[in-house]
């Protein structure tokens, strides 16, 4: 029988009584001991956690399986990165010199966690301040890379990555400015969920950049991350810059996936390797019936430079501008150097850098007219300890090549396994989508994920990778509705769709059920769809999920003869739609036999 590793399968087994708390926290304390203890910078005592086991041992003996209803992560075990506060534990953030004494309050997303009934073992390694992406700048200890421990683990949630890695825990709390989730993700097969900033509140957190923070979640698989994010999401009164904004629930059927025209790869041992798995994983898109687009990324490369060579740099000063200033000799070399840099910028450069960005804001959005989401290598490289040690500076940078630019845009990100170089290194991809799509992204996640089968973290067992998400994060409330006529995409009043948030779902057909009618007299011309008793014929119609806020503005638009119904689609499932009223179609040219309106309109063309 397979070991329940993930957060679904502990909660089923939790559930069905087939493992107790107990069992669960008796196994974290001996695998934890036994593995590195460069992972962890503190831990709540062997007698408090088996205290917190047993107490939900207790409960759920006492309310049975239902108390997963009100609690539905009872019992989980979870690490927490050490610049998010703990309640009894110091925030060290991997600066001996910088706790004072323990968090006297959880932060909010762990408050959040543990109202849920999830259980906070401990604190993780980080690069100190947040301010890498290796994982080695910490005075507590390199965290070893799960796979290859001559190989960073990936910074800056690096402890993080590796407890979940090694199935000490279902899932981590990192956090992620310049890609620090996402590419500690990579290195040790996992899914790095970077939410939209704003979409998780942040306080309780200790800022790296305060405007652009995201808490991002490490898990063995996408469900088990949208699981999480579910709970941690929404309004955070404590966060100036909490903006909780539900996006869209899916994402279309085909989608265009932009990708990098002149991948940027680095470091001689994984140049190779990695170019060879990221043009394997553009043909797996193209291979699941997705297009490819290849794009110019100067831009978004352009912007990423911001962070660390723009004025950005000062918001880290900001936070430890007092410690710095007393105590110099308590930094990291490496993370010193980077905060010092701060004081070269002035506030002209601050307001120079804004200008740029937000321009750089303004140019970008029209990468999404051309693509749906983007698909990048998570990192360009891999680097060895080794080189790192030799050239900190320059071997970290080269690791934020596609995750930099991401928040400083507001959009979201979900870092995927997609398989392993002939070295045997983790090379995962990592998808972007406009902000708030976070659910969307989520969904499509995890259908990738489980398409793959890979092994889970460095479990080194497949199984229990779930296609469908079983808890889904917010999404924007939508009806569904099927249009037949000028609101079809590229038609003339599709935008009256788009510019409503509305998203295309599918493309499909309604039942054999219906006539199709030209009416007569309309501009832009229009059709008019009847349901008949006998005698109907399957119509091309496109689905799109309209967004409740919207839709009364919608319908206001639609005129007489039409309205909204019912329309049967050939899955034999009900959506709204537009159909015609029967008396309105005296004198309209029957159409039916075309099938839809675009064959009907491609027939008007004169012959070439």
């Amino acid at each position: 029988m397979t070991e329940p590793r993930t957060l679904a399968e502990l909660q089923q087994a939790l559930r069905a009584g087939t493992m107790t708390v107990r069992q669960l926290m008796q196994r974290f304390l001996a695998e934890q001991s036994q593995q590195a203890t460069e992972a962890w910078i503190s831990l709540l005592s062997d007698a408090a956690l088996m205290a917190q086991a047993d107490a939900c041992d207790a409960r759920l003996a006492s309310l049975g399986p239902a108390v997963f209803d009100a609690q539905p992560l009872l019992g989980i075990p979870f690490g927490v990165k050490d610049n998010i506060d703990v309640a009894g534990l110091p925030t060290t953030a991997a600066c001996k010199s910088f706790a004072t004494g323990a968090a006297t309050a959880h932060a909010t997303v762990v408050r959040k966690l543990v109202d849920a009934g999830a259980i906070p073992v401990g604190k993780t390694n980080l690069d100190q301040f947040a301010t890498g992406l290796v994982g080695t700048r910490s005075p507590y200890g390199a965290v070893p890379n799960s796979f290859d421990a001559t190989r960073v683990s990936g910074g800056s949630s690096s402890g993080s990555a590796y407890v979940v890695a090694m199935g000490q825990v279902p899932f981590a709390l990192g956090t992620d400015t310049a890609g620090s989730g996402r590419v500690p993700a990579g290195f040790n097969n996992l899914v790095g969920l970077k939410p939209t900033p704003g979409r998780v509140g942040a306080g309780g957190l200790l800022p790296a950049c305060r405007s652009i923070d995201c808490v991002s979640v490490l898990a063995l698989t996408v469900d088990d991350a949208a699981r999480v994010l579910a709970v941690i999401e929404g309004p955070d009164a404590s966060d100036a810059y909490s903006q909780f904004e539900p996006g869209p629930a899916r994402l279309k059927p085909v989608l265009r996936v932009g990708i990098p025209s002149r991948p940027v790869f680095s470091g001689p041992q994984s140049e190779g390797g990695y170019r060879a798995m990221f043009a394997k994983a553009a043909a797996h898109v193209q291979a699941l019936g997705h297009e490819v687009v290849p794009l110019d990324f100067s831009p978004l490369h352009a912007t990423a430079e911001l962070l660390y060579g723009g004025p950005w740099v000062a918001e880290r000063h900001a936070v430890v501008q007092k410690l710095l200033d007393q105590n110099p000799q308590a930094f990291d070399p490496s993370v010193r150097s980077i905060i010092e840099s701060a004081r070269s910028f002035s506030a002209t450069d601050a307001f120079r850098g804004l200008y740029k960005l937000r321009s750089a804001q303004r140019d970008t959005k029209a990468i999404w007219q051309q693509v749906d989401v983007l698909m990048t290598p998570t990192a360009p490289g891999h680097p060895t300890l080794a080189e790192v040690a030799a050239d900190p500076l320059g071997a970290n940078g080269q690791l934020g090549a596609y995750t930099n630019f991401v928040n400083l845009l507001g959009w979201c990100a979900l870092a995927l396994p997609f398989g392993f170089t002939d070295g045997g290194l983790p090379f995962g991809v990592t998808f972007i989508a406009p902000g708030g799509y976070d659910t969307a992204l989520a969904h499509f996640g995890a259908s990738w994920q489980a398409q793959l089968d890979l092994p889970l973290g460095a479990l080194g067992r497949q199984g229990g990778i779930s296609p469908v998400l079983t808890r889904a994060p917010a999404a924007a409330l939508t009806l569904p509705i099927a249009v037949v006529g000028a609101h079809l995409s590229g038609l003339p009043l599709n935008g009256q769709l788009v510019e409503r948030g509305a998203r295309l779902r599918e493309a499909t057909t309604t039942a054999p059920q219906y006539r199709f009618f030209a009416l007569p007299g309309t501009q832009p011309p229009k059709p008019g769809l009847l349901r008949v008793a006998s005698g109907g014929a399957a119509i091309a119609v496109e689905v799109w999920d309209v967004p409740l806020a919207a839709l009364g503005s919608f319908l206001a638009l639609i005129p007489a003869p039409l309205g909204l119904g019912s329309v049967t689609l050939a899955d034999g499932s009900s959506v709204h739609g537009f159909i015609c009223e029967a008396l309105a179609l005296e004198g309209a040219t029957d159409i039916t036999s075309f099938g839809g309106w675009r064959a009907y309109l491609a027939s008007l063309q004169p012959p070439r």
